[in-house]
This record gives C-alpha cells, sequence and structure tokens, in this order.
C-alpha cells in the first residue's frame, strides 16, 4: 500500500493572462516578469518538500514556472520532469487569442453559461475531464510501481479501480487556506508535482471532488475548491494505493487545501 501526496500548480502569469486573453492550447506564450516572479515565490514556497516525481503540461508557461519551482527546491537539483500533453490548458478553438469577454459573448449568444460552453473547434469540459482521469490513471500506476514499498499503510479496504473511497470524510483535518508549505505532508515519505493550466485545473479538481469523493478540508466550501486557480495557485491532495491483479485501487482520498497563494503576499506588498 502506498499513501502520496500530489502538490497541484498553476503555471505563472503570462502578457496573455494580464491582459485578459485565452490562451488555450493554440497560443504557447511565456511567462511575463510578474509571472517569473510568481515562480520564483511558488519554488521558495515549496523548496523544502522532497518531490519524487515532477510532471509539468508541455506548454511552455508550465515548463518555465516548474522550471523555477525545481530551481529552488533544496532537494530536487538536477530532477528531470516529465512533459506530459494530457496536462495540457483546455483547448478553446476558435476563441483562443481573443479576449474572454468575446468567450462570454459567444457563450451568451449560444444560451449558455460561459463555464460550459464550448466554442467551435474547443474541448468540451467532459474532454478535459477524460484526459485527467488518463493522466491520474497513468500517475497512480507509476507511484506505485515505484514507490510501493515507500509508502505506509494508513487505511483499511481497497476498492475496484476507478471507485470513490468510502467513509473517509471523517478523517479530513480542519486545515485553513492560510498555512504551511508542508501542510498535510507529515508522515508521509513519497510527493508528486504537477503543474498545469487554470481551466485544466478547476476540472481535475472537479473530478477529484465530485467523483472520488475526496474527503475536504472542515469548512470549506465547495465553491472556493472549485473557484478559479490564481497564476501559482497551489492545491494538494493526498492518495493510498493498493495493489491489484487489474492495476492499483483507491481506498483513501482527501483535499488538504487548494488555490493557496500564501507566496504571492510578499510579492502583493511589493506592488
Amino acid at each position: 500500500m502506498l499513501t502520496f501526496s500530489l502538490t497541484l500548480v498553476r503555471h505563472g502569469e503570462t502578457t496573455y493572462n494580464r491582459d485578459k486573453l485565452l490562451q488555450g492550447q493554440g497560443v504557447d506564450t511565456s511567462l511575463s516578469e510578474t509571472g517569473s516572479l510568481q515562480g520564483d515565490a511558488a519554488g521558495r514556497y515549496l523548496r523544502d518538500i522532497a518531490f519524487n516525481n515532477v510532471f509539468a503540461s508541455n506548454l511552455q508557461r508550465a515548463v518555465q514556472t516548474a522550471e523555477l519551482i525545481l530551481r529552488s527546491n533544496t532537494h530536487c537539483s538536477g530532477m528531470e520532469m516529465v512533459l506530459e500533453p494530457l496536462l495540457r490548458e483546455r483547448g478553446f478553438g476558435v476563441a483562443e487569442g481573443r479576449p474572454k469577454e468575446h468567450l462570454k459573448n459567444m457563450a451568451n449568444a449560444a444560451g449558455q453559461s460561459c463555464r460550459d460552453y464550448t466554442p467551435p473547434g474547443g474541448e468540451t469540459l467532459g474532454q478535459v475531464r477524460l484526459r485527467f482521469k488518463k493522466f491520474l490513471k497513468g500517475l497512480f500506476k507509476q507511484m506505485l510501481e515505484e514507490h510501493g514499498a515507500s509508502g505506509s499503510d494508513t487505511s483499511d479496504g481497497a476498492l475496484s479501480g476507478g471507485d470513490a473511497p468510502k467513509d473517509v470524510a471523517a478523517a479530513a483535518p480542519d486545515v485553513p487556506s492560510v498555512g504551511a508549505a508542508d501542510d498535510g505532508l507529515q508522515g508521509l515519505a513519497v510527493h508528486a508535482l504537477v503543474v498545469s493550466h487554470g481551466a485544466y485545473i478547476r476540472v481535475a479538481i472537479g473530478h477529484l471532488v465530485e467523483d472520488l469523493k475526496c474527503s475536504l478540508p472542515a469548512g470549506v466550501k465547495m465553491s472556493h475548491l472549485i473557484a478559479p486557480c490564481p497564476n501559482t495557485g497551489i492545491g494538494r491532495f493526498i492518495f493510498t494505493l493498493s495493489p491489484s491483479e487489474s492495476g492499483p485501487v483507491l481506498s483513501a482520498a482527501r483535499c488538504v487545501f487548494t488555490n493557496r497563494t500564501d507566496h504571492l503576499a510578499e510579492l502583493t506588498a511589493a506592488e
């Protein structure tokens, strides 16, 4: 059995973020000066966490953010990250490169909410969720194969692959949105880092909470969990896996926090 942490980070700001333009997959921009500072700040915040595996979307804004995080880390010198296309941002089709307001207008004209609307040539939310589920399945398999002997037996009973863990909500600690960088990591030896994108992370968290029934920190509202993730916003989840003949099975899952931006306080104060 293996229990490991997954720390999920959105990339830093780009000029498109600043100017409220959609990037998606077809617009592959680099970090702005502010985005680089945000990446540095996230790296300092996470510097003492010994990540065993690092994954990033292969779009350059995510790659650059992951590089900045690893550069500051005291345990990950020389570590190679995995560039994973499954972690790419949601595709927005004809709306990419255009103002976000344009997408809202297209959604209004179609009689749909902006969040649920799929522009021509874009990905549906369901398609993005399937991408994340495929990534998560591969992640669970890799983590169990590489680190199965490192995990501690922290839960009883395993479920068939893909099913949501049961009766774990009572174990969820009260972890505020402001706290220490190692919140939730006590007693764990295995840690994974994922750097991705805002719309993708929102869909991913929706799957973890709604489909896999991750237990939540006490007092945290669902609206906060699925709120848009700010640039270099940080989330963390803890998973317990068991091996089986059909592959890894998930026996426990909990959310420690989402959308945390403690590391950006010094940047905000300097503005």
